[in-house]
């Protein structure tokens, strides 16, 4: 299984994931040319050789209107760190602005505008920087206690973090690793400057975004992990732990610009790993005081909201009651959106949680050419079996359009 496994052992930025990204491919300059052709007003990529502890790696430089963005902030928004400038998030416009440059402020609405409308990028990159950027907008909202609609970003800060945010999003859709695990998140330690006054590390907004998601701090006083990245990794990572057995074929370090005692990078190795297992959560609740319907009902909200599979047993309970056993399969990611979709749609009181392990075969969809038009199929294949198995949606539809029935469409399709 095409695995790509990210260490943040210093940490994560936009900028740092994004030039760690960069040095998988066989030729980094070419898609920092392709990253410019995408059309982020103002912006440019350009990437640099750095060394950090002895190690050479790749930075990412983006630069709005010819200047970096940490270049002409640091009146406004200094930070311990230059990881990633990306605190530029207001909720209000009441702050004195000194600058020699306009102050622009722009809301979720805007950055909307510019990714969907400006952007040529396929449209599911486009979705990703949408997501990543809402995962931010409501940590903001949730710190500030505003609504969504009500955060602005700075101006220049909106478009280097949108520049960071669209690259790793462009290079993962190229990368397609079927599993991304990261290492637990080194957040730093001590205190950062922002506009509102001193907070501490890890940020508010990062502390947010961090919820149900190993992190640790350290010796380092420095703001290690950014809000930009940490939504990043919310958003692509499917699990958190060691690094997986995998046989790697590339190696990339994104560097970040301080120097510290250990290498100011993430490395991220994309390769092989083992693909006849899968770390799942069970979580699972006993009710006897729901309708059929109501837990119809739950099963099918459960499944919108990401549960691999949801299955009911019916079980006696105490004082001879009949009831059922509501059983939801997740990664572990979900873990926390899950919980709440079970409260929400069950009566129950408690849910327990399991670790699972499965072994799985491995799944592609291929298309087949057939008298009918085009029809998916699914391949399973592993421990030493292939399967084939038509897509139902296709069958049903094609079974609609001729009048026939599905094992008759069946007998006919190679």
């Amino acid at each position: 299984m095409k695995t790509l496994y990210l260490d943040c052992s210093m940490g994560a930025a936009g900028d740092m994931l994004s030039a760690a990204l960069i040095e998988l491919f066989e030729d980094p300059s070419k898609i920092a040319d392709k990253l410019n052709a995408i059309g982020i007003p103002d912006v440019c990529y350009s990437i640099e050789p750095s060394v950090k502890c002895g190690i050479t790696g790749t930075h990412m430089t983006v630069t709005v209107n010819g200047t970096e963005e940490n270049e002409h902030l640091h009146d406004h928004h200094h930070h311990d760190d230059d990881h990633d400038h990306d605190h530029d998030y207001d909720h209000h416009h009441d702050h004195d602005h000194d600058h020699h440059h306009d102050h622009v402020h722009h809301g979720m609405a805007d950055i909307e505008h510019v990714v969907r409308d400006h952007l040529d990028l396929p449209t599911e990159v486009k979705e990703d920087v949408l997501k990543v950027f809402g995962l931010i907008a409501e940590a903001e909202s949730h710190v500030h206690g505003v609504p969504v609609s009500e955060i602005h970003f700075h101006e220049v800060g909106t478009m280097d973090a949108v520049a960071d945010v669209t690259a790793v999003c462009y290079m993962m859709h190229e990368l397609k690793p079927e599993k991304v695990i990261a290492s637990p998140i080194h957040v730093g330690s001590g205190q950062v400057k922002c506009a509102h006054g001193i907070l501490p590390v890890p940020a508010p907004a990062t502390a947010y975004i961090l919820k149900g998601i190993p992190v640790y701090g350290g010796a380092i006083k420095s703001e290690l992990c950014t809000p930009t990245g940490a939504a990043i990794l919310k958003h692509f990572v499917t699990s958190f732990g060691d690094m997986p057995v995998m046989s790697v074929s590339a190696i990339g370090y994104g560097m970040g610009k301080k120097d510290f005692e250990a290498a100011n990078c993430v490395r991220a190795m994309l390769g092989e790993s083992g693909d006849t297992s899968d770390k799942v959560l069970e979580l699972s609740c006993n009710v006897d005081d729901m309708t059929a319907e109501a837990i119809a009902y739950a099963t099918e909200k459960l499944l919108e909201g990401g549960a691999r599979d949801v299955y009911t047993v019916p079980i006696g309970m105490k004082k001879g009651r009949p009831g059922t056993l509501v059983c939801v399969l997740i990664t572990p990611k979900d873990r926390e959106k899950m919980v709440e979709l079970i409260f929400r749609h069950t009566t129950t009181l408690g849910i327990r949680e399991a670790e699972l392990n499965r072994h799985i075969l491995k799944r592609e969809i291929e298309n087949v050419e057939t008298p009918f038009g085009t029809v998916r199929r699914k391949v399973s294949s592993g421990y030493g079996v292939t399967r084939t198995k038509y897509e139902y949606e296709d069958l049903a539809r094609i079974a609609d359009e001729q009048g026939i029935g599905i094992a008759e469409l069946l007998a006919k399709l190679p």
